[in-house]
């Protein structure tokens, strides 16, 4: 069983991306998934271009992204991609598309295709803050979401993925006052039994075993 995990790199004018470190900081097999890092640009099409030759690559059983979303206090496991690219800020090769699709043609959106509520369930029972979110934003994150999804889908490719926003590491909020923040340790916590999640569908948690529950 493989599971291919990505990250992003640095954007904004952060020195750091939290997804990056989270995910470098992983181990590289939980329970019986080999854990497969990959870091991708936070840019518009080349970021999916790279997942979409890892997919090809690796032939994973899973895809799970990873990105930063300041200002967020939980680990947010997002339910939904939508077909939307509309920059805030440009990326890190200063395009900042507004109201253009994802995909020309493509469907609306795709939901997650992993079981986000059992991941948030499992997290949660490890006292790591945890939720369900239904928007990932019109960002590169939601990009890749809908990106990965479509290209699965397209491809008819027996793949199950989705998509997590991690809020700011500590050092990242130093001159930040009143930012949410987690440690990396925690964050990394949190998305491995995210993973435990669903790689090992009977994975006991405190509050007893998960259900299965994917939207």
């Amino acid at each position: 069983m493989k599971v291919l995990v990505t990250c992003f790199d640095p954007f904004g004018g952060e020195s750091v991306n939290p997804a990056s470190l989270v995910v470098n900081d992983l181990p590289d097999k939980i329970g019986e998934a080999d854990i497969i890092k990959l870091e991708i640009p936070t840019v518009f099409y080349k970021s999916i271009e790279k997942v979409r030759k890892a997919i090809d690559e690796i032939k994973p059983d899973f895809v799970l992204s990873i990105g930063e979303a300041g200002g967020r206090s939980r680990i947010s496991v997002e339910r939904v991609g939508i077909n939307v690219d509309d920059a805030r800020i440009p990326d890190n090769e200063k395009q900042a598309p507004v109201d253009t699709p994802v995909v020309l043609n493509g469907k609306t959106a795709y939901f997650a295709t992993l079981p986000i509520k059992d991941m948030v369930r499992t997290i949660n029972a490890n006292n790591i803050p945890s939720e369900i979110s239904n928007t990932a934003g019109t960002y590169v994150c939601n990009h890749v979401m809908y990106g990965v999804l479509q290209y699965i889908d397209e491809n008819n490719l027996n793949i199950k993925a989705g998509f997590i926003h991690i809020p700011f590491v500590l050092e990242q909020v130093i001159n930040k006052p009143n930012m949410p923040s987690m440690s990396k340790e925690t964050l990394t916590l949190g998305i491995e039994f995210a993973i435990k999640a669903f790689v090992d569908p009977e994975f006991s948690v405190k509050s007893g075993k998960v259900e299965s529950n994917t939207h």
